[in-house]
């Protein structure tokens, strides 16, 4: 590879730059040895959870080794957030999409090929142009770098045809380091990434966040049980909502705005200028709500939304792991809070059936979605369940819904007897709710009209409410023993495993759920407001100065907050106060350009 005038060779340690540019002191957990073994030519997988720092395992060797780092990203907004992020830290980093006007992308193809540039940011369909491996086959390059590395998997939840073709890059350039990063992969999902792109070796560094709480009711009302759980945040905190449907998500994000909530809508489908407006509006600004389809979200890096919300059952764990880990990605205190019910685990079970995916494709999507069930009919611990399906160990966190309080279990076998007789007896055509007022007894007309009081299950089910019926089913649902059938009007219907289940009716643990559905899922005691990590009130008052200047200086720039100084870097400066420059060098997340540009500015604030 020739070029005529090269990037200098940075003779800086990784030490050096992570101090320097970033402004910490110590490397977390694994990423030294990450860093070194890209450095040495070695190529890598890397696993860490969200927050953990996996953007630096390869912008640090980036700036330390020759040549370039070519980073694969899937999405324009995350490739501009990094791309602002790394120039405030005084790094020289460009990204190339469509988004971009034609001056500013010949200007950046220039800088590559002059070698004057640390990092550039690519989509994965650009890559793989010729013109693009054309510019990489004629420049030093010193790695290549996948981000959301699960896309390139057909076992991975957000599965990306176009990432299969970023393997070229291995047989291409076999000399050059590859490091693949992502946050979530089950392991088939590892084995694909690994296979795919030829990784010698994977960095697994465990998959805990322990500063969020996780808790998940039963849907009652779902608008009041979001009232509850928003009015028990702290005010003006930044959050997602998640919804299913994009008629939902604009709705719920209206119906918010009536309440007096700064809430957004996002999907798809929305206007894009209006869907690039909000987007802004949510990265730039504090206090906003996003109420979103999953189409948001892989590409915001903000580090200070305080809750994820989810008003309908994700697809599956991974989705989910993903979508709450969006939450506390600065390590402050966090809620990840869901509610659901037996429509959800039928409508995602109707689109896995309505899907052109193979039939093996489907299995697979199945045995997730029940796995996922099973985390939310869990009766112990939701974090060890988490932990346990991505192969990681954990004790009970204390730190869920669960955990703070536990369900009442009781051997369930008897009550499932009852259920499946029922559904037999009624001839497997009526829906969970008709099923259970035969269960109870009721003396409806439809009952009466149809004769089905004279069955030997009717009234045999009076030792349960209503509510707590329709529990012992989604949890029998969730088990497997039945599901819910959409082509036939969403009758409920007994699988194999329940026909067998009848056979030699075995002990079977069932939850029974709080009688004050949605109390855990209001929890107020959870302190997520950076404020209140703070004991003292003239503490509370000085972030709250430090982060009004940091808005100032954030809108001056045009930048989001968060790229000036995370919510962390300011509570270190509260508890430490630094008084001078060299003092405020040491402050976590002060890099030398901040330093040199916003130091004295907040010096001033904090001794004023």
């Amino acid at each position: 590879m020739q070029s005529t005038a090269l990037k200098q060779q940075i003779t800086l340690s990784p030490k050096d730059v992570l101090s320097s540019v970033f402004g910490y002191k110590a490397f977390r957990g694994e990423q030294e040895q990450i860093i070194n073994d890209l450095i040495a030519g070695q190529s890598c997988g890397v696993l860490m959870p969200t927050g953990s720092g996996k953007s630096l395992c390869y912008q640090i060797p980036s700036i330390c080794m020759h040549g370039t780092g070519i980073i694969v990203s899937p999405l324009i907004a995350l490739m501009n957030d990094q791309v602002i992020a790394l120039r405030e830290a005084g790094v020289k980093a460009a990204a190339i999409h469509s988004g971009i006007e034609s001056g500013a992308l010949r200007d950046t193809y220039d800088n590559l090929r002059r070698g004057a540039l640390d990092m550039v940011y690519v989509a994965p369909e650009r890559l793989v142009n010729d013109g693009f491996l054309d510019i990489l086959d004629n420049i030093p390059i010193a790695l290549f770098a996948i981000d959301e590395a699960h896309c390139i998997s057909q076992w991975g939840h957000d599965f990306r045809p176009e990432y299969r073709q970023v393997s070229i890059l291995r047989t291409r350039y076999p000399k050059t380091p590859c490091i693949a990063v992502t946050a979530t992969a089950d392991m088939a999902t590892r084995k694909d990434i690994i296979e795919r792109l030829s990784l010698p070796k994977l960095y697994v560094a465990g998959f805990d966040r322990p500063n969020i709480s996780y808790y998940v009711s039963i849907k009652d009302n779902p608008r009041s049980q979001l009232m509850r759980f928003l009015k028990a945040r702290n005010e003006g905190e930044s959050g997602i909502i998640y919804c299913l449907s994009r008629k939902k998500v604009e709705e719920t994000a209206k119906w918010l705005v009536g309440q007096g909530y700064n809430a957004l809508a996002y999907h798809a489908r929305l206007d894009q200028d209006l869907r690039a407006h909000n987007q802004e509006r949510f990265i730039k600004e504090e206090g906003v709500i996003m109420v979103a389809t999953i189409a948001f979200g892989m590409g915001i890096d903000k580090p200070d939304v305080r809750f994820v919300a989810h008003l309908d059952l994700p697809k599956n764990i991974e989705a989910y792991y993903q979508e709450t880990g969006r939450a506390g990605r600065d390590g402050l205190p966090a809620v990840a809070w869901m509610v659901y019910g037996l429509q959800d685990l039928a409508l995602q079970r109707q689109m896995i059936e309505g899907s052109d995916a193979p039939e093996a494709q489907k299995r697979i999507s199945r045995q997730k979605l029940t796995a996922f069930l099973g985390y939310c009919e869990t009766a112990t611990c939701r974090r060890q369940v988490l932990l346990n399906y991505f192969n990681d160990d954990g004790e009970p966190c204390g730190n869920c819904d669960t955990c703070l309080s536990p369900p009442e279990t009781f051997n369930g076998s008897i009550a499932a007897q009852k259920i499946m007789s029922c559904i037999l007896r009624t001839g497997q055509i009526y829906g969970g709710g008709y099923v259970i007022d035969v269960l109870l007894g009721q003396t409806n007309e439809r009952i009466k009209n149809l004769g089905h009081q004279s069955l030997s299950t009717f009234g045999i089910g009076t030792e349960h409410t209503s509510k707590e019926w329709q529990s012992l089913l989604r949890q029998l649902v969730a088990r497997g023993l039945l599901y819910v059938d959409m082509d036939a009007h969403g009758a409920i219907k007994i699988t194999q495993e329940g026909v067998d289940f009848l056979k030699t009716k075995p002990a079977l643990l069932l939850r029974l759920d709080p009688k004050s559905v949605g109390g855990a899922s209001s929890n107020s005691s959870t302190k997520t407001d950076p404020a209140l990590m703070l004991e003292r009130e003239c503490d509370q008052t000085l972030f709250m100065a430090l982060k009004a200047l940091r808005m100032n200086i954030a809108k001056e720039n045009n930048v989001p907050p968060y790229v000036v100084f995370h919510d962390k870097t300011l509570i270190e400066m509260v508890l430490f106060k630094p008084s001078n420059l060299a003092a405020m060098s040491n402050i976590p997340g002060v890099g030398k350009s901040k330093l040199d540009k916003y130091g004295q500015l907040f010096l001033d604030e904090l001794n004023r």
